[in-house]
């Protein structure tokens, strides 16, 4: 399946406080500004139509954008990525031999109609007790991490254990990307009958 990557340029502020609503919001705010700017360069209805069934270009029928957003929650605290190496100790001091849930969102829109399917994975991961020597070594090294760890970095040593989808802690769970993209291919299907 080809794909391509393209940052969306949306702020990740919200009001809401639940993070399962929270992460499924984010996901759906990145995937819809991608689709709308997919949407103007090709003249579909973010170009001003009115009707994005009728005036999309055939192209656009063809593209689902994938949007995801991760976050880290910890002892009521959502962790999101640190604003600096201060913020990634105060985020590693707090998961510092600690289970924790992390959360992604994800969501599928159609380029053309803007459909939307969302959903959301949760892992449970455990962090090793580190000495404050060793946090703060890790402090800063993963600024673009919720969380401002990688559990992908074989020399991390602060995951202990996973329960759940691993890749959902790398970054993007699979499974779920694979069960919308199904969800959006029957949707495609029924559509045409």
């Amino acid at each position: 399946m080809p794909f391509r990557i393209v940052p969306p340029k949306v702020s990740e502020n919200s009001s809401q406080r639940d993070i399962r609503r929270l992460v499924r919001e984010l996901a759906l705010k990145k995937a819809r500004w991608v689709a709308r700017s997919i949407g103007r360069r090709a003249g579909g209805p973010s170009a001003g139509c009115r009707s994005a069934r009728h005036a999309a270009p055939a192209a656009l029928d063809r593209i689902w954008v994938l949007g995801a957003d991760t976050l880290v929650a910890c002892l009521g605290k959502i962790l999101a990525k640190p604003r600096n190496r201060r913020d990634s100790l105060r985020m590693l001091s707090i998961l510092n031999g600690r289970w924790h849930r992390v959360y992604t969102g994800v969501a599928l829109v159609h380029a053309a109609s803007r459909r939307a399917l969302r959903d959301v994975t949760l892992s449970r991961v455990k962090a090793r007790r580190l000495s404050a020597a060793a946090l703060e070594s890790l402090a800063g090294k993963h600024l673009d991490n919720s969380g401002s760890y990688a559990l992908q970095d074989r020399r991390d040593p602060f995951i202990e254990k996973v329960v759940g989808p691993v890749d959902n802690v790398i970054g993007l769970p699979m499974g779920c990307v694979r069960r919308l993209i199904r969800r959006a291919g029957e949707l495609r299907i029924r559509d045409r009958k």
